[in-house]
C-alpha cells in the first residue's frame, strides 16, 4: 500500500483529495492546522469523515512548524505528496499578510527541505490562477509569463512555484505545480462566493456583487479538480529533458523535473450567469447589491487546459448549473434549510 501525504487535509479541496486516494486504495496521512480562518466545525466534520477509514491518519499541526515535516517524512516516507495547506483568500491577504508569509512561504520551505532529505516519487504543490495576475490575454496558458501578481496571496503562491523549481533543479525532485481556477462544490469554503450567495439568498438577504457583476470566472467543480490531481499524481510524473529541449505547448522546465499545469473548466462564465444558476437551484431571486471591484481582484480568469488533457487524457466536464445544484443540495442538507 503506497502512502500519500496530503497537507491541508481538512480543507475543502484537501478533504476531497483524501477521500479519492483512500477510495483508490492508498494509505493517506493528512496534516492540517485546523485554523479559525473560517468555521472550525466544518473542518472537524470533514476530518471526522476521513477518520472513518482505517487507512487515514490525521495530524493537527502547522506546516510551518520547524522540524515537523522533516520528522514526518523520516517516519512515514511518503511515496507521493500533495501540498494544499496554505492561507487562502485574496482579500484577507491585504488585512493579514504575515499569515500568508508563514503558511505559504515558510510552510512550503519546510516541505521542500523534508522532501530533499527523504525524496518522494512525486510532489504536487497547489498554486492558483491568481498567479497569472495582470495578464489580459486569455485563455491563460502555462507557457504565458506570469510576472505581475495583483495580491500578496498570489505573490506568495507564485513564489512557491519558483522555490519548488529551484529544489527540483538542485536535487532532482519531481514537482508538478497545479494552478486551479475558482473551485466550487459541496463542502466548500464559507468565504467563497457560492457559499456566501447561497446563504444570503436562502436567508432573504442581499448579495454583494463586485465590479457591478462585470466579472468572469472559470468555475471548476471540485470532483473535476480532484480527478485531475489524481491522474497527474501517478500518470504524469515530470522528468528533466536530457537535451534541455521542451516540446511546444509543454510547461516542463528545461533544467528540472518540474512543470506547471492548469486545472480548469476551460470556460469563462459571467458572474451574473453564475448567480442565475444559484437562483435556479434555490428557487429564489437574489437581491443584488452592486459594488465596485475589490482591491487585488481581477476581472476575469479562463484556463487553457489542453496540457492537462495531453498528460492525462482528461478534461473537466461539470457544467455550472449541474455543479451549483449539487452544492445547494449539500448546503440545504448540511444546515437543514
Amino acid at each position: 500500500m503506497q502512502t500519500v501525504l496530503v497537507t491541508g487535509s481538512a480543507g475543502f479541496i484537501g478533504h476531497s483529495v483524501c477521500r479519492r486516494f483512500l477510495a483508490d486504495g492508498f494509505r493517506v496521512i493528512g496534516l492540517d492546522a485546523m485554523t479559525d480562518y473560517y468555521e472550525v466545525a466544518l473542518k472537524e466534520r470533514r476530518q471526522a469523515m476521513l477518520l472513518q477509514s482505517p487507512h487515514f491518519t490525521a495530524i493537527n499541526d502547522k506546516v510551518e512548524t520547524p522540524g515537523l515535516l522533516m520528522d514526518l517524512f523520516a517516519r512515514e516516507r511518503p511515496d507521493f505528496v500533495i501540498h494544499l495547506a496554505a492561507q487562502a483568500g485574496v482579500r484577507y491577504s491585504i488585512e493579514n499578510p504575515r499569515s500568508y508569509l508563514e503558511s505559504n512561504i515558510v510552510g512550503t520551505f519546510e516541505l521542500l527541505e523534508a522532501a530533499r532529505a527523504y525524496p518522494p516519487q512525486h510532489m504536487l504543490l497547489a498554486s492558483t490562477s491568481s498567479a497569472y495576475g495582470a495578464n489580459t490575454a486569455m485563455p491563460y496558458r502555462e507557457t504565458d509569463r506570469a510576472d505581475f501578481q495583483m495580491s500578496f496571496y498570489a505573490a506568495t503562491k507564485k513564489s512557491t512555484e519558483n522555490m519548488a523549481h529551484s529544489y527540483a533543479h538542485l536535487f532532482g525532485l519531481p514537482v508538478t505545480m497545479f494552478r486551479f481556477f475558482t473551485v466550487y462544490g459541496p463542502w466548500g469554503r464559507p468565504d467563497m462566493a457560492l457559499f456566501k450567495f447561497t446563504k444570503a439568498i436562502l436567508e432573504d438577504r442581499p448579495i454583494d456583487v463586485y465590479n457591478h457583476g462585470d466579472m468572469k470566472r472559470d468555475f471548476t467543480y471540485i470532483d473535476d479538480l480532484v480527478e485531475g490531481i489524481r491522474l497527474l499524481t501517478t500518470e504524469a510524473i515530470p522528468e528533466r529533458p536530457e537535451d534541455g529541449q521542451v516540446p511546444e505547448g509543454e510547461s516542463l522546465s528545461p533544467v528540472a523535473p518540474w512543470r506547471v499545469v492548469n486545472i480548469g473548466n476551460s470556460e469563462a462564465v459571467q458572474l451574473t450567469d453564475f448567480i442565475a444558476a444559484i437562483e435556479a437551484a434555490t428557487g429564489r431571486r437574489a437581491e443584488r447589491n452592486l459594488m465596485p471591484m475589490q482591491a487585488g481582484d481581477v476581472p476575469a480568469t479562463w484556463a487553457d487546459a489542453d496540457l492537462l488533457y495531453t498528460l492525462t487524457g482528461y478534461r473537466p466536464k461539470t457544467s455550472v448549473p449541474e455543479g451549483v445544484a449539487a452544492f445547494v443540495r449539500w448546503y440545504r442538507d448540511y444546515y437543514g434549510v
